[in-house]
């Protein structure tokens, strides 16, 4: 039914996979937006860099992806750049974590 609807190249895999990645950015932008607000309601730093963290790991990674995508980039160049705003994620999380 649903395919009939909406047509077969509706729900190929490739937008089925980048509807999965933009709806996981916009839930995790939507997360570090409320790490921001508890840091600017309890003036702590640490939920800074959480939010930094989870936009990276999330929002980041998609834009990266998205926009090396579409500037032609070829697959390792788009690994590496999704590997090093990945890494960024990581460590403003585990700074988050460690920071006292």
């Amino acid at each position: 039914m649903i395919l009939g609807f909406l047509g077969v190249d509706a729900l190929s895999a490739g937008s089925i996979a980048w509807l999965s990645r933009g709806l996981t950015a916009l839930v995790g932008l939507f997360v570090a937006t409320l790490a921001y607000r508890g840091f600017k309601r309890n003036d702590a730093p640490k939920m800074r860099l959480l939010a930094l963290g989870i936009g990276l790991l999330t929002t980041g990674v998609f834009l990266t992806v998205t926009i090396a995508n579409f500037a032609g980039t070829d697959t390792g160049g788009i690994l590496i750049a999704r590997g090093v705003v990945t890494v960024a994620g990581l460590c403003a999380v585990l700074l988050a974590l460690l920071n006292q």
